[in-house]
């Protein structure tokens, strides 16, 4: 047999004298197959059968299968029509044609393609970081799709794994994400579903500085913590707790930082203060200092080298003497 002929077209066989029906006919399941025997005039009788059943014998039908009809039975062409045709449909068929001298035969091969299908795939997934994970995606389709799995991250770079299995061992978090299956065999668009994994992992501060404010202005403290679940913080000054709504304070969680803002900082305010972050996997610190910051008086102008001292008021070396220079210069060429 020959594969992947155009539907539709008769292929002769060895013998001159009689035409024979094409081998194979490729459809997708759901589509109409048609069954083509040439004849001559030479035929008296013609029949399809499929294996040992007759579909047709001459115009007379002989299934019961509505999805099968007579096409033409004409005296160069006897063909039938299949339609939504199915897998149970693929196999073998047979042209029975009877001449003047002996019965010949042609045989046709349905061949029916199934586009591809996921049937089962892992459900989402948590797990601690380091663990095992094993995914699985099943999927059908004639020819049997290919399955492949691709991470779906910024930093993946291409496929990960090309089989219905896909594991990973001693997993990271920056292994956390969708995973992709796709199940492909060319008959029609690849299908795709996903899995989402999620990695946990205790917390840890990633950003946690000193802040320097001035009495009677308004300070921040800022604490970034990442972690999976998301971190519970807790603020401390010494190893005093702070409560939400304390006096002058203001406490804001939210999943990845936590913000400590004083309205009005007092002298009694400035010290050591400690970010703690923690979720049911562990618990990290960072301290940071609430420091006074003195502010410095703006002069009205700053010749070169002029330096004002915020703390005295005091002109430095350097300072305006060469302004009163100026006038007296442009005195002495008046006269």
């Amino acid at each position: 047999m020959t594969d992947n002929v155009r539907l539709g077209v008769p292929v002769r066989s060895g013998d001159a004298t009689f035409p024979k029906a094409m081998d194979n006919v490729t459809v997708r399941q759901g589509e109409s197959a048609t069954l083509r025997c040439s004849v001559d005039n030479r035929v008296t009788r013609v029949a399809w059968l499929n294996r040992s059943s007759i579909l047709y014998a001459g115009n007379d039908k002989w299934c019961l299968d509505p999805r099968v009809v007579l096409l033409a039975n004409t005296k160069t062409q006897y063909s039938i029509q299949i339609h939504d045709v199915d897998v149970y449909d693929e196999g073998p068929y047979t042209c029975s044609v009877q001449t003047d001298n002996h019965p010949k035969t042609s045989r046709v091969h349905l061949i029916v393609q199934v586009s591809p299908k996921i049937i089962e795939i892992s459900s989402d997934i948590s797990i601690n970081e380091g663990g095992n994970v094993s995914l699985t995606c099943i999927a059908t389709g004639r020819p049997d799709p290919t399955i492949t799995w691709r991470h779906i991250s910024p930093k993946a770079v291409g496929f990960i794994s090309e089989d219905e299995y896909l594991e990973i061992t001693g997993i990271t978090r920056e292994q956390s994400g969708e995973y992709e299956c796709s199940a492909s065999n060319d008959v029609a668009a690849p299908v795709v579903q996903r899995v989402k994994v999620t990695v946990n992992y205790p917390p840890y501060i990633s950003d946690a500085k000193s802040t320097g404010v001035p009495v009677g202005q308004k300070g921040i403290l800022m604490c970034e913590a990442s972690a999976v679940p998301s971190a519970d913080f807790q603020w401390y000054k010494d190893d005093k707790r702070l409560a939400e709504g304390q006096k002058g304070l203001k406490v804001e969680n939210k999943a990845f930082f936590s913000r400590l803002t004083f309205f009005n900082v007092s002298e009694q305010d400035y010290g050591n203060y400690t970010c703690v972050a923690s979720n049911q996997l562990g618990n990290t610190n960072a301290s940071m200092i609430l420091y006074e910051e003195t502010t410095t008086a703006l002069t009205p102008w700053k010749g070169p080298g002029a330096v004002h001292d915020g703390n005295s008021g005091a002109w430095r070396r350097g300072s305006c003497a060469w302004l009163l220079a100026l006038p007296l210069a442009q005195l002495a060429r008046q006269f």
